[in-house]
């Protein structure tokens, strides 16, 4: 599914940068926050507007595991599975999440665009293991049954909207 490009907002990203390419990090940044993943389809803009090659911009893209080229739910989990997550049980509470959402390794977003779920190496909050995130908020001492209740209550507040 293709994503509406709102050329004027990606032309007044680039415009805040001054479309330097040495911005491009931010400018992927800001166009990840407007769209929740960058869409493929605004690379050939962004390369007649800066000045850089679409091969360079995939490169940028693809090389920093914050960049998506996949569009992501509204409600991002993302499970930590570092050395003191994993020793503490994350898995279990990363398989209760997928089960719950009907979401798989490979599948990690709901055909409905309202939930993510992803592993990181590390959320650098080993002292609060095992540990979740969501939407870049930190839960600590998690559980599989207090994620089943978060993701409860989460869904709630999407039907309720």
């Amino acid at each position: 599914m293709d994503t509406y490009i709102d050329y004027q907002k990606v032309d007044g990203i680039i415009e805040a940068h001054h479309g330097q390419p040495s911005a491009i990090i931010a400018i992927l940044q800001e166009i990840q926050e407007q769209y929740r993943y960058i869409p493929r389809q605004v690379f050939p803009h962004l390369s007649r507007r800066i000045g850089l090659s679409e091969a360079s911009l995939y490169s940028v893209t693809t090389f920093y595991e914050n960049f998506s080229l996949e569009q992501k739910g509204k409600i991002v989990f993302k499970v930590c599975d570092g050395t003191a997550c994993h020793v503490r049980k994350s898995l279990p509470i990363l398989e209760r999440l997928r089960k719950e959402l009907s979401l798989s390794e490979e599948k990690i977003t709901t055909d409905d665009l309202e939930f993510t779920v992803e592993t990181v190496a590390c959320l650098g909050a080993c002292g609060l293991s095992p540990v979740l995130t969501i939407n870049g908020k930190v839960y600590p001492a998690m559980t599989p049954d207090k994620a089943s209740e978060l993701l409860k209550s989460l869904k709630e507040e999407v039907r309720s909207c």
